[in-house]
């Protein structure tokens, strides 16, 4: 019998316990020497959806001409990017942003490019000439994303720089959780024709090679759980001996009585 318990006890010790290789990030599990360079322009031009924000700067020669394009009240726009986030214009639910003068302009669909020559198209057609020189930047101004699961910080978040990857998406969310999953990290995506899910494992360096190393604005991220949270015996081998004792104490106290009725 106490063989057996010896056996149960050092099983569950060495199964239970969380491995270091389970939580280093980008390691180079193979050995090669050789620099993983990261996937920038791995993944397709990002399409614009529902509910992105989209900032539009007009410039010319002549700034006055084109402050009545500006979506603030003097016709000047902020330079950073939380004011290009609060100055934005939100894609509604038809795919349309509402932009002064220009009215409304579809750009469900569309990439940064072909939405920045489409204004420069309009503009040109409507109310300027070439001499004008006119010089047009879109961007995304914030990217949104959802985060949950084993996480330090789940919800809803945004940052304020264009490229943002997935490190810089945990990292920003409180870390990944002792218990968290960093071999199969879910990205939820959507698409114009459904959701897609992609699976990162973040502890091998190979990851920064994927094109879902860099995140896309309203991603869902799901950490899933190791298997260590679901048995409950602790996460180290101090909890999980202590786990054990209580269950063979508890089964112990349990006989002894069902002996003394």
């Amino acid at each position: 019998m106490k063989k057996i318990i010896l056996l149960a006890l050092l099983t569950s010790l060495f199964t239970s316990c969380i491995s270091n290789k389970d939580l280093i990030y980008l390691q180079n599990k193979k050995g090669n020497t050789t620099a993983i360079e990261i996937a920038q322009d791995a993944s397709k031009p990002y399409r614009v959806q529902t509910n992105d924000i989209i900032s539009i700067a007009i410039k010319a020669l002549d700034q006055k001409l084109v402050a009545m394009f500006s979506p603030s009240q003097n016709g000047e726009q902020g330079t950073s990017q939380q004011d290009l986030y609060f100055n934005g214009f939100t894609v509604d639910d038809h795919g349309n942003i509402r932009v002064p003068v220009l009215g409304e302009i579809n750009v469900l669909g569309y990439t940064l490019d072909e939405i920045r020559s489409k204004v420069e198209k309009q503009l040109l057609d409507e109310y300027f000439k070439e001499e004008a020189n006119l010089f047009v930047t879109v961007k995304l101004a914030g990217l949104r994303y959802t985060i949950n699961g084993e996480i330090g910080s789940p919800g809803s978040k945004v940052l304020f720089q264009d490229k943002v990857t997935i490190m810089e998406a945990v990292a920003n969310s409180g870390d990944i959780t002792l218990t968290g999953n960093r071999k199969d990290v879910q990205i939820i995506r959507k698409f114009p024709h459904g959701f897609e899910t992609y699976a990162l494992d973040l502890t091998d360096a190979k990851a920064m090679k994927s094109p879902y190393f860099y995140i896309q604005p309203n991603d869902y991220i799901l950490i899933k759980p190791l298997k260590q949270k679901s048995w409950g015996t602790g996460t180290t081998g101090v909890q999980t001996v202590a786990t054990i004792v209580s269950a063979l104490s508890l089964v112990t106290t349990a006989i002894l009585l069902s002996k003394n009725l």
